[in-house]
């Protein structure tokens, strides 16, 4: 498989993925044994305790990129941001200090606290795509807030924004809770692609082709292809596809049936 990995924290030393080359250049290596041929690198920015500067990110991965060549690692790689959503985003859009997910600045790879999602969100979405910016929503199968309240995230994507799952989340690495959300919100259609989100940590690692290979068989090849062309088409900034499933709500399971 040729696979795009559009959320990953390889680049060493600037956030809480890989400490250094050593480490970064290990992932890189699994991150190819996994199929993952292209990959955005993206360092958490403006989360309340990283702030990794465009230009910044930008140098690191061209460093990273010299490196991959010499140590023979046919990885790809691009530079992004993991945008946590704040009130100084807009801002920051205006100084030119974000990355986007494909050259044209059309798709922002945005997360949201573990276990919220604030009050200002819909203001701020429909703030960005006044400015032409399609928000991907990353790992909402993680979000407590969103577990609790599933029509959150079916609320963002009818308004337009896109979702990215974990794979490892949906093979059960996060725990079966947060497997059976995932595969509730691809059966509600509310999935659009994998993103590894690999870290230098345990539990955090390469799991790409195996939710692939889950994806297919519980869902089908249609749907497969369809992750993967998500991607394809989010880092070349081309249109996505219509989902092929439609969104819709995820019903809560009853107690008993009773009530």
């Amino acid at each position: 498989m040729n696979l795009i990995d559009l959320h990953c924290h390889l680049l060493p030393g600037i956030d809480d993925g890989s400490k250094d080359m050593a480490t970064s250049l290990q992932l890189a290596s699994q991150a190819v044994e996994n199929g993952v041929d292209f990959a955005l690198l993206t360092p958490h920015h403006m989360n309340g305790v990283y702030v990794n500067h465009r230009e910044d990110v930008i140098r690191r991965t061209d460093e990273f990129a010299q490196a991959l060549r010499e140590n023979n690692i046919p990885l790809t790689v691009f530079p992004g941001q993991e945008v946590r959503i704040n009130g100084d985003l807009l801002t920051a859009l205006d100084q030119q200090d974000i990355l986007f997910a494909d050259e044209g600045n059309q798709y922002l790879m945005l997360e949201f606290p573990d276990d919220d999602v604030p009050e200002y969100t819909n203001d701020m979405i429909y703030q960005l795509q006044q400015r032409g910016i399609i928000p991907v929503i990353v790992h909402p199968e993680r979000n407590t807030k969103i577990m609790r309240h599933p029509e959150l995230i079916l609320d963002l994507l009818e308004k337009g924004c896109l979702s990215q799952i974990t794979a490892s989340s949906y093979v059960g690495t996060f725990g079966s809770k947060v497997e059976t959300f995932s595969r509730q919100l691809i059966e509600a259609g509310q999935g659009y692609i994998f993103a590894s989100d690999a870290h230098d940590l345990p539990g955090r690692k390469y799991e790409m082709r195996q939710a692939f290979d889950r994806l297919r068989q519980e869902f089908g090849d249609e749907l497969a292809d369809e992750f993967d062309n998500n991607a394809k088409a989010i880092i070349n900034g081309d249109a996505v596809t219509p989902h092929h499933l439609q969104p819709i709500r995820i019903k809560k399971k009853k107690r008993f049936g009773l009530f």
